[in-house]
């Protein structure tokens, strides 16, 4: 049998196969191993780059199933208290919800929505789970026009909320604690509590969220090799976030499967204009080191600055000159800072605090360094040298660099 398309056909088509062209998203997620998912009709991206998939190849019972042949939302579940739910990827077609773990549909599913989520209406716009600590409890926020069901996850409860001044948004993406809506082939971000916006808002999401020409956040990027990499400090969170600084950005790995994503570091940290020289983490604060500044912002959902900073680093830290790197290990309460090569140890339950130990380094020319429960690494170049201990990392033995890899840093080996 043969089939005739018109060109007004073709070009539909060729636009959904080719989404810097411009288009509305159906749905966006993150599936359980990090990858961002794309819909539109019956078509999916897998990634910020690359051509579109038939959905079906991937999630087959979605067009098996239901016979509709598009995604009306989609999130990724976080639950950590039910190991069973977590990370599982929730699609919703009309008055259904599905279960995919893994690209499997779960036992018992396509289910109605209101069985999974009651009082959760059908024919979705979109939803997104938000975790307690950027909402007040574990939720998934459910958008249909201007109203936002927030769902709580323990209770089973949802309270409504208008947001009039947000768009309304045919997909929404939680990325590295901040929240998206997409409307047309632009973004807004949005407080997930309040869905306040702040910003030079709505933006073109072919800037930031896919690679394509012509256009200037990514477009043309091209991955550092991973004898280029240079790093000016790195650093993990209590909550096991690992941040690296280069120049002007930052990057940030929660998880190795979620990768890194660039941000420049006045996003994170507005006050923090001309880059860094160290940074470290103390009891759910982070120090960052710039010239004979000391920044100390306060870790939560979002970071604060601390109210009387920055300070210099002889009041904050009782040393002078210029700071190569720092860290404080795990369960310790000891900045060890590197001057050349010398490191210092500053007790930082003192006060004030004073150098308690000045010790020689073998070493010269460290970039960064961070301490963790594998040891201590002392970043140079492109390179990195790996110490057990405080011991061995100020003995007179010398290790051998080691070189920075693409499943440290994300870039070309």
């Amino acid at each position: 049998q043969c089939h005739t398309f018109s060109a007004a056909t073709l070009s539909v088509y060729f636009v959904l196969l080719y989404r810097c062209q411009g288009i509305e998203f159906d749905a966006i997620a993150l599936d359980e191993k990090g990858n961002a998912l794309f819909f539109k009709d019956e078509y999916l991206w897998n990634g910020y780059h690359g051509p579109a998939q038939l959905s079906n190849e991937s999630f087959k019972e979605l067009d098996d199933i239901h016979g509709i042949g598009h995604v009306d939302a989609a999130f990724r579940m976080h639950n950590i208290d039910n190991p069973d739910d977590h990370d599982h990827i929730y699609f919703f077609l009309d008055d259904k919800v599905f279960s995919y773990y893994n690209q499997s549909l779960e036992d018992g599913y396509p289910k109605d929505i209101q069985q999974d989520f009651p009082q959760v209406p059908s024919h979705l716009d979109a939803a997104v789970e938000c975790p307690k600590g950027e909402c007040v409890t574990d939720s998934v926020l459910f958008f249909k026009g201007h109203d936002v069901h927030v769902y709580d996850i323990a209770t089973k409860t949802v309270k409504v909320k208008t947001w009039p001044n947000l768009p309304v948004c045919t997909s929404v993406l939680r990325w590295l604690e901040h929240y998206y809506c997409f409307h047309g082939h632009n973004f807004t971000r949005f407080h997930p509590i309040t869905g306040e916006v702040n910003g030079p808002y709505p933006k073109d999401a072919r800037h930031y969220f896919m690679r394509c020409a012509d256009f200037g956040h990514g477009g043309g990027y091209q991955t550092p090799k991973c004898s280029d990499v240079k790093i000016d400090a790195i650093t993990s969170d209590d909550a096991g976030k690992t941040y690296f600084f280069a120049g002007p950005i930052y990057a940030r790995q929660d998880t190795a499967r979620d990768g890194l994503h660039a941000f420049p570091i006045t996003r994170g940290w507005k006050e923090v204009t001309n880059g860094v020289d160290a940074v470290f983490s103390y009891t759910g604060k982070l120090y960052m080191i710039k010239d004979d500044q000391v920044y100390i912002y306060k870790g939560d959902a979002h970071y604060s600055l601390i109210e009387g900073y920055p300070k210099t680093l002889r009041e904050e830290l009782g040393i002078e000159g210029h700071v190569d790197a720092a860290f404080v290990c795990p369960s310790e309460h000891t900045v060890h800072v590197i001057q050349g090569q010398n490191i210092r140890n500053i007790d930082l339950i003192a006060t004030p605090r004073v150098v308690t130990q000045d010790v020689p380094l073998m070493l010269s020319g460290i970039d960064a360094a961070m301490c963790g429960s594998d040891g201590i690494k002392m970043y140079k170049g492109s390179q990195f040298y790996h110490y057990e201990n405080m011991v061995t990392l100020t003995s007179r033995i010398a290790q051998m660099p080691q070189n920075i890899t693409g499943s440290m840093f994300g870039c070309r080996d």
